[in-house]
């Protein structure tokens, strides 16, 4: 393992201006996490989880403070230049799934190489869905998959381009216990088959306790 971390956050402060004055939503945010290992962000609504999580992966630039992601500060980057570290070196997975639905199963896992322009990796795409127990799906469109197997595609497609970290936004909030259950195991199994290091935003504290280590916020701030 590197000593160099994979993730290194420092004094990251956010501040949104509203009509009221301005608000502070992250209040001086610092840690690290190494290769392979789990961090659960978790706290009350409110608490700046998600807001801390775009930080990380570089969705919004931080109004104080620095995230470094494989070394490189992503601060002084431009968005082209962020949409670039996003694209080589992070997965995401989100409540939501964000499948395209004019896109097969297979085609959707695609996504991300062929925003590098790289082709002629179906087969390892296929490999993938095959590995998330859609082996079967490959051709089926968003609309004939049910909630659980578009988590399970979203998760395949995160890790096509075997990221060094992913991030998860509540994972397991549109699914059912069965199914949740299933994600969460897969989740952990290709975090520890793929060395990923693993940043998770949950509500449910079981799912968190599954993580090396839990960041808990209250007010933006860090209390534990």
């Amino acid at each position: 393992m590197s000593d160099q971390p994979i993730l290194k956050v420092e004094r990251l402060t956010q501040i949104y201006p509203t009509a009221a004055g301005p608000i502070t939503v992250l209040d001086d945010v610092s840690f690290a996490l190494g290769a392979g290992e789990s961090l659960a962000i978790v706290g009350p609504s409110g608490s700046g989880k998600t807001t801390l999580l775009g930080l990380c992966a570089g969705l919004d630039r931080a109004h104080h403070g620095e995230v470094m992601i494989a070394g490189e500060g992503l601060g002084g980057l431009d968005e082209d230049a962020r949409a670039k570290v996003r694209n080589e070196q992070v997965g995401f997975v989100f409540q939501n799934f964000q499948l395209i639905p004019t896109l097969t199963a297979l085609e959707n896992v695609l996504v991300p190489l062929e925003l590098r322009g790289v082709s002629g990796r179906e087969n390892e795409a296929k490999a993938l869905l095959a590995r998330v127990g859609l082996g079967a799906r490959t051709g089926h469109y968003p609309i004939q998959l049910s909630g659980g197997e578009q988590q399970r595609v979203a998760l395949a497609r995160a890790f096509i381009n075997a990221p060094k970290i992913l991030f998860c936004d509540e994972p397991t909030g549109n699914l059912d216990g069965a199914t949740s259950h299933a994600m969460v195991e897969l989740i952990f199994e290709l975090n520890r088959e793929k060395g990923t290091t693993l940043v998770l935003v949950t509500h449910d504290l079981e799912l968190a306790k599954l993580c090396g280590r839990v960041l808990r916020l209250r007010d933006g701030r860090v209390v534990e």
